[in-house]
């Protein structure tokens, strides 16, 4: 079902990015990520490693993480089960490095260094704001548009209004920019700088590896445009003809149906971000 008025493909697009920033954003989803880096754990082990999660806390973290395809629960034995990554979490683990690049870059300075995992969290938080990733996909394609076409092509089926309190919050965030009211809104350097991390979950989602994410048709380097192709995800079509083919041994993983997307292996970061201690 369209959730905007832009094309299929780019709505659905949006749609998967979406998707994958509700995966990942809720609070201490990255960091029990990054303390399963490494062999599986005990419950009990990865509970040391997350320690200010209080008792109960952990589990329906990990329910949901396991549900959404990103963690592995192995029953070895009744008295022995063991958490880790699937395949398919660990290659949503080099997106973070960007994330970190761009906060360090674009957020803006606090009062102290934040350790990376505290940057990634505030650079979500801007990201899952209500139609942001569809108002961004807009302004980075339109360059500049009016509120009330925005809204056309964002919020097809509301009030036209609704448009302005999400607008708002990102010329609040620093994302977006207007010259006041009742003048067009386009991408700031901060909204714009965030290419790199939009292709990356959108490659991610796509089933595809994420060195595609420098040919997306939106987010992509603009010196690199791929032949024309559809941007899209389904398992029931053909892969796009511009993906070079599958290198030897490389494994392509088939989900089971409550898995959302399908994913190639791909490397895990040489410098692993730490998992710190509780949000600020």
């Amino acid at each position: 079902m369209a959730i905007t008025a832009l094309p299929p493909d780019t709505d659905s697009d949006i749609a998967r990015v979406t998707e994958v920033l509700a995966m990942i954003t809720p609070r201490w989803n990255v960091r029990i990520l990054l303390a399963l880096s490494g062999p599986p754990l005990r419950y009990s082990e990865l509970a040391a490693k997350v320690s200010w999660l209080q008792n109960g806390q952990l589990h329906p973290k990990l329910k949901s993480l396991c549900d959404a395809g990103l963690v592995e629960r192995t029953e070895h034995t009744a008295r022995h089960v063991t958490y880790g990554h699937t395949e398919r979490g660990a290659a949503l683990l080099p997106v973070l490095p960007l994330i970190v690049t761009w906060a360090e870059e674009h957020l803006e300075t606090a009062d102290r260094p934040l350790p990376a995992i505290e940057q990634i969290e505030d650079s979500l938080t801007l990201l899952t704001r209500r139609h942001a990733a569809a108002i961004l996909w807009v302004l980075k394609v339109r360059k500049e548009v009016s509120g009330r076409a925005l809204a056309r092509i964002v919020m097809p089926s509301s009030d036209w209004t609704n448009v302005y309190p999400p607008l708002r919050q990102l010329v609040a965030d620093g994302l977006v920019d207007t010259e006041g009211v009742g003048q067009p809104y386009r991408l700031s350097a901060a909204g714009d700088g965030l290419g790199p991390v939009l292709g990356a979950l959108s490659a991610w989602s796509a089933g595809q590896p994420l060195d595609q994410a420098a040919h997306h048709p939106v987010w992509g380097h603009p010196l690199a445009k791929p032949a024309s192709r559809p941007w899209v995800s389904s398992q029931s079509r053909p892969a796009p003809a511009a993906i070079p083919p599958t290198r030897t041994g490389e494994s392509v993983l088939a989900w089971q149906n409550r898995d959302l997307f399908s994913h190639a292996t791909v490397a895990r970061p040489k410098a692993a971000v730490p998992a710190g201690g509780p949000r600020r």
